[in-house]
Parts: C-alpha cells; structure tokens; sequence
C-alpha cells in the first residue's frame, strides 16, 4: 500500500497522458468532502462539502476545504459534480463560488434544487446542468458517465470519469439497500459493466468499512416510527437532518395514519422540504403540515413536529427546547424522537441535549434505546460487492477517517488488488494516475478555513488555542507604567483578572515580585517595551504556576510615559 508521507514535497509537473487527484478534504475526517481531478491542465471538482466543529473549536460556525490550491486556476475549472445534497459535500459550494460564479454546477434535480435554495441566500445565482442516471456528458477533457446510488437522501449519484488516462469511479456516500422507500436501487448493473471495461481507480465511500455485513434496509424504520406515533400520549417531537427526506415521509406517513398535524420547525428543515414537496420527491397529503406558529392552537395528542438537532447543534431547534429557549416548550409525558445517526465527536453534546429534554419530562427515544436510524453507507459486505463487481486495478478508499479508509483498504486486499496499488492518501496528497498505476507523488497544503459569523479564514489555530486558553484557565491583564527613556516603573502594576479562579486579594501580595523584577531589567538598561512585556509575562505566568497549578492567559499592558 502506498502511504502518506509527513516530509512529502511539492509534487512535480503532471506527466503528459496523466491524470492528477488531489482530495483537499473527506480522507481522514467525515465531511469537508472535495476532491479535484486534472488532465491536460484542465480541472474537474467532485463535491465541495463543510465539516461541523468539534468543541475543542469554539466560536467556529463552518470548516471549509482550502480552496488556495485552486485559487490561481479557477478559470481552469471545467465543472463542479455534486454526488448529493448533504452539507459535507455540498455546504462550501457558496463560498467558493464567490470567488468564481459561474463555475457550471453538475447534479440532480433535487441535488440542483437544495443547493440553489441554499445560494438564494448568498444571493447567487449559480449556472446550474441537471443530470440523471445514465447519463453521459463531455467537461472539457472530462467525460462523466452519472450512476444512480441509493443514501439517506433521494437523488444520490456515483460519477465514472473517463479520460485519456483510464476510467476513474467515484462512488460518492452510498449503500446498496435491496428494498429502499423510494424504489431507487444503487446501479450494480452499471457498477459491473465499468468493471468489465476496466476501472483503473476505484475511489469509495469509505464510512461504515469497520462494520460487517449489509447495512438494514430503510424500511425497516417505518414501523419503529409508526410505533412511537401511535403509542405517545402527547406531543411527538421528531428531529432528523434537514435533508432526510425519507425519514421525514415516514415520519409525515406515520402521522397522517394517526390523524395528527405536523408542523416543520427550523428554517432549513422549513427550506428542505418545501423543494422536495415541490419537486415531488416528498408526498404530503392535504391538510397535514400545519404552521409551527399556529401550533399551541392544537391538542398535544394531535401534532407531531419535526426540527433540526439531531446532533445537539447549540443553535439548533431542538437544544433551545431542552434549554428552556425555544417558544416550543417541552412539557412532561412529551416525546422526542432523534431519528438520525450520531456523527463522530458529537456524543457529549446529543448526551446533554437527551439529558436536558428529559429533566422537562420528555420520553427521549434514540439509537441507543430504538431501532430509529440505519446508516446511509454501506458495511463492509457492501464494499467488498462493489471492489468484486468493478475489479478495479487501483484503489483508494475515501470519505472517512484513518480507521475507515484502512479498513476498506483491507477488504480491498482481500479482493485481490494489489498492495502497491492500494493508495491511502489525506488531505492534500496528490495522487497520480499514469499508465495504468495509481502513485502518491508530493502534497500541497490542504487545511482548515473557518467561518466564523461573517468571516471567512480570519480564525487561525492560535486563535482558537487562545479561545480555549480563555475558556478553560481565563485571563490575566497587567498594566503597568514606565519612563520610555530609562525603563523605569512609574506606576502600577494594576492587575485584573477573569475567569482565573484567584482571588484578587492575592495579588496584593504579589505586586512587588513584579516591581523587583522590573527594577532589576530598568538598571540592567532595558528600555524595549516588548523585553518589559515579556518580564511581567513570565514573572506572573510562574507565580500562577507555582501558587496555582494553573495556565491561564497573561496580558501585559505596558504604558509608556
């Protein structure tokens, strides 16, 4: 297998017939999707998606991929396919579109329809081509044969893109459920014929690769739901993925059969579903969806709400109901259903938000207690059908972290391709696929844009060190006066501090340590104000130390006069 390398180098010219891949997010992390694939200087982008923060990342709103290895070529970009309208492939769409707009967007209708809603409000207007299965069309030097795959949201597609170079499949999110809701089965038919005419690199959604066998069928979930429809004495309240347009139809099918309301709460649970009602991919009989305003007009036993936070988002719907900041109050013997799966990272806050829904009195029924969510990818008995059906010379698992695409790299083993031509990359990594052979080649940088209310890449990691810094020890500020000529302390120091846990009285005892210790660097002739921050930044970081066993921030202040 062929291995990333921390020293890799700037990769050289792509050879002439070659193909170039470079994935700047989604391999070893679950989202932030984006892989660019270039021939004869031309460039095709598959997906373009965010990832959501982890609480060691305050403040931030979005991550998105760095677009700097693209930057200076933009006009070299053919298209943008999108494989499926979830946020990790398709959330960063608007901003990179800000900086070329009429970069074409590829997808399906529906896929098309979310994201042009999404960029309704960035106030873009975005040059759109709609695809369906089966299709093939010509993005410059990039012909894209589109494939249907079935996922937890309707429309998902898998791109075959054909070059001069070889063919390249690339699955986006799926999985292969015999009995899906909507009808719409993953295309192994067409996944068989491009293994018979020869897929040179396979490039696979790597998520569930740690987990045996075949992913349970949608179906399956109806009856869960329905079940606890019918047997809830009062309110149902259901939060899923804005997104989830078959969750949701189960959810409004089970409702309808109940003679209860339902009503949307979230404006992009509101936006979501509006477009699939309108396209037709949600059937919502007349007189179900009542207005959320309108909803403590209703009996309790009669309604049904459907949110957003299933993933205990701060911001979300459903956290304001479990902190008592919502106009939706959760009353007891009400019951909440989290009908989605739980992203890596995001248990301790679905934990707090369960735990907060239940001191109101709420029944809280999840995966942990139910059978209310099958995942949208496929296990590892899935996978290894696809590898057996495309028989790909070449493989590269994607879409997941370093413990998925290893996995998936193994079952690709087991298969019989070949470990040298097994390539496990990360972001950045660039990826060559010349005559036939798959090859790491160098790295290009690759890291984290944070969107941060209006701000987009301001954040840096020293600021949210910083942030974390304040969060867990708080601060410490010193001001202190002194003649600019000799360096002499006139007056202070004045010591304030936040959030450090000291009682400020200590610090009476404490000012003359740093009244000598400026003394001593005034007749030594120090006279540079950053040599006097430094002083009183270490001598009050080591009194903090010492006394405390604590690291908080240390802001010196040095007036001079």
């Amino acid at each position: 297998m062929s291995h990333p390398h921390p020293e890799l180098g700037p990769p050289p010219a792509l050879p002439e017939g070659g193909l170039r891949i470079v994935a700047l997010g989604g391999l070893g992390e679950i989202g932030r999707n984006m892989a660019v694939f270039e021939y004869e200087g031309r460039l095709l982008i598959v997906d373009c998606g965010v990832l959501f923060p982890e609480p060691d990342q305050p403040g931030v709103d979005l991550i998105l991929p760095d677009f700097e290895y693209i930057r200076h070529r933009l006009d070299d970009v053919e298209a943008v396919v999108l494989t499926h309208a979830h946020e990790d492939h398709i959330g960063a769409v608007p901003y990179l579109l800000r900086e070329r707009r009429d970069i074409p967007l590829i997808g399906s209708r529906l896929t098309l329809a979310l994201i042009e809603a999404k960029l309704t409000e960035h106030r873009i207007q975005p040059t759109k081509v709609e695809v369906v299965e089966g299709e093939r069309q010509v993005f410059g030097p990039f012909d894209c044969e589109f494939l249907a795959v079935n996922h937890s949201i309707p429309d998902a597609l898998a791109v075959a893109i054909r070059t001069p170079a070889g063919i390249v499949l690339h699955t986006g999110d799926f999985r292969m459920d015999q009995l899906p809701s909507d009808g719409r089965l993953t295309d192994l038919g067409g996944f068989a014929r491009l293994g018979t005419e020869g897929v040179d690199l396979l490039m696979s959604d790597s998520t569930n690769a740690e987990v045996p066998g075949f992913v349970t069928s949608e179906r399956e979930i109806a009856p869960v739901i329905d079940e606890v429809i019918r047997t809830s004495e009062q309110r149902v309240i259901v939060a899923s993925f804005a997104s989830h347009v078959h969750r949701i139809q189960q959810v409004m099918d089970a409702a309808a059969r109940h003679g209860r309301k339902v009503a949307l709460v979230g404006r992009s649970m509101v936006r979501n579903m509006g477009v699939a009602r309108d396209l037709g991919y949600l059937k919502v009989p007349p007189g179900l969806i009542v207005d959320a305003r309108d909803i403590e007009e209703w009996p309790p036993e009669d309604v049904v709400l459907v949110c957003t936070g299933s993933q205990g988002e701060p911001m979300a719907a459903l956290s304001r109901m479990a902190n008592r900041d919502h106009p939706i109050r959760i009353a007891e013997g009400d019951t909440v259903l989290l009908a989605s799966s739980l992203v890596p990272g995001n248990e301790t806050a679905v934990n707090k938000v369960i735990n907060g829904l239940t001191r109101w009195g709420a029944r809280v029924v999840h995966k942990g207690n139910a059978k209310v969510h099958v995942s949208g990818h496929a296990a590892a008995g899935e996978l290894l059908y696809v590898l057996n059906l495309t028989r790909p010379s070449n493989f590269m698992p994607v879409h997941g972290e370093w413990r998925h695409l290893r996995a998936h790299a193994k079952l690709a083993a087991l298969t019989g391709v070949p470990d040298d031509h097994i390539v496990i990359a990360e972001d950045g990594v660039v990826v060559d696929l010349v005559d036939g052979r798959a090859k790491i080649v160098g790295a290009v940088h690759a890291g984290y844009v944070y969107v941060d209310g209006s701000s987009v890449g301001e954040i840096t990691d020293t600021s949210l060190k910083d942030r974390r810094i304040l969060g867990d020890e708080g601060f410490i500020s010193v001001v202190v006066v002194v003649d600019s000529s000799t360096g002499k302390l006139t007056a202070g120091p004045e010591i304030h501090a936040r959030g450090s846990g000291i009682d400020p009285q200590q610090f009476e005892g404490f000012i003359p340590q740093i009244q000598r210790a400026l003394e001593e660097k005034a007749a030594d002739g120090v006279v540079d104000m950053q040599e006097i921050r430094r002083v009183v930044r270490r001598t009050v970081g080591r009194w903090v130390s010492d006394t405390y066993r604590r690291r908080p921030m240390i802001i010196p202040v040095v007036l001079e006069v």
